[in-house]
């Protein structure tokens, strides 16, 4: 943006918001009234299974922008939770609108990002439906690294926020599987792990396990 468009789009901001580890940024059925942008840390959404089970269904790193899911109905469809102390930038969504209004650059964006994100999820779900279980992580690892990357961010050495557990709940697998596929590629030399510290060293090799990783 030039100078006088990031001066307009740093006055959106309406405050600058710490949420505390395992706290909420929002809950699923409060009232939609901003967009977000990770300044620092990471979240996660999630929602209530059968049974009231928390079941993943995203996650959210530095320079994101999260929130879309309040816009149809104007109320949230998932719980925001932090899985470090995070600091968020609010968005006020009626001022974004009416910044669009004069500054098609920022609505241009808005729409990219949701779409990129729309295909980002599809697919993720097409890979979920389709892959066993190792294929499954290799594409989580790839896909993490790529948003990484895309940000600027160390994306072959990175911690991950998730547990294992968690991520078992975003890919559909039990703990007892994503412990198994962990060490499997640890043993063939793909990837090191040092508790959530993760350093990808072939990432060729986690590649040839996946068709059609998300970016």
């Amino acid at each position: 943006m030039a100078a006088r468009q990031t001066e307009q789009f740093d006055k959106l901001i309406a405050t600058r918001k710490i949420v505390k580890r395992g706290d909420p940024l929002f809950r699923s059925g409060d009232r939609f009234k901003s967009l977000y942008v990770v300044g620092t840390g990471f979240l996660k959404s999630t929602v209530a299974s059968t049974g009231g089970r928390e079941q993943i269904t995203g996650y959210h790193i530095a320079g994101e922008l999260f929130g879309w899911d309040g816009i149809n109905s104007g109320r949230h469809m998932f719980d925001a939770v932090a899985l470090e102390d995070t600091e968020v930038l609010v968005l006020p969504y009626g001022r974004l609108e009416a910044a669009a209004s004069v500054m098609p650059m920022l609505l241009t964006h808005i729409h990219k990002t949701m779409s990129r994100e729309i295909v980002r999820d599809h697919q993720l779900m097409l890979v979920l439906g389709s892959m066993r279980a190792e294929e499954r992580l290799a594409a989580f690892l790839l896909s993490l690294s790529q948003r990484f990357k895309a940000r600027g961010y160390a994306h072959n050495d990175f911690n991950l926020r998730l547990s294992r557990a968690e991520i078992g709940s975003f890919l559909g697998l039990q703990l007892e599987t994503v412990s198994r596929a962990f060490s499997r590629f640890v043993r063939d030399g793909l990837i090191e792990v040092n508790q959530k510290h993760v350093r990808i060293i072939n990432a060729a090799g986690l590649r040839q396990a996946v068709i059609g990783v998300p970016g």
